[in-house]
């Protein structure tokens, strides 16, 4: 009977194999996910928009952070499971090539072909991983939900208010960047 599983077993395959493939991919629990076609221009407008005001609100001199924000950087969770976010913000330790430790906040800006792994599969993930915010937005519904992290599990949320450390903490209406 195992000879009959492992016919019909996927093969699962590791981030060193991930390294060599062409094209866009993600690796989740060691299959791997295309990530094609290119999204549509409403995603990348509100991707794009976040990661600008992101970007102004950590280089502005009123704000103390030792976070950054990257945009569609591979986040190597474990020999497995490699994603790449819309968007995350790291505070601490810089990342080189790939992010290496959980992110502070990621931003996932929903496809019809991404909608389901993003609500489902990413979410357990990221809330697993102890990212402390995850920030869902649908270009078709023109909607942003958030969820913040209390005792290990996901909360949605309507604050505007982020707190990615005791000293850094800002300010941001994501549910209004759609204009």
């Amino acid at each position: 009977m195992d000879s009959v599983n492992k016919i019909f077993e996927p093969e699962k395959y590791t981030y060193s194999q991930y390294k060599l493939w062409e094209g866009d991919w993600e690796l989740i629990k060691g299959y791997p996910h295309a990530m094609s076609p290119s999204p549509k221009k409403s995603h990348n407008r509100f991707s794009g928009k976040f990661y600008r005001l992101i970007g102004n609100i950590l280089e502005s001199a009123s704000i103390k952070c030792d976070c950054e924000v990257f945009y569609e950087i591979d986040w190597v969770i474990d020999e497995y499971n490699v994603v790449r976010p819309d968007v995350m913000i790291v505070c601490g330790n810089s990342i080189d090539e790939v992010q290496t430790f959980p992110p502070t906040i990621i931003l996932e800006t929903a496809s019809p072909s991404t909608i389901i792994k993003d609500r489902n599969t990413k979410f357990s993930l990221y809330e697993m991983c102890g990212v402390k915010y995850y920030i869902m937005a649908d270009p078709q519904k023109k909607s942003v939900e958030v969820f913040e992290l209390f005792d290990n599990k996901y909360r949605q949320t309507t604050s505007t208010d982020f707190i990615l450390s005791p000293q850094c903490s800002f300010q941001l209406d994501v549910f209004n960047m759609w204009d």
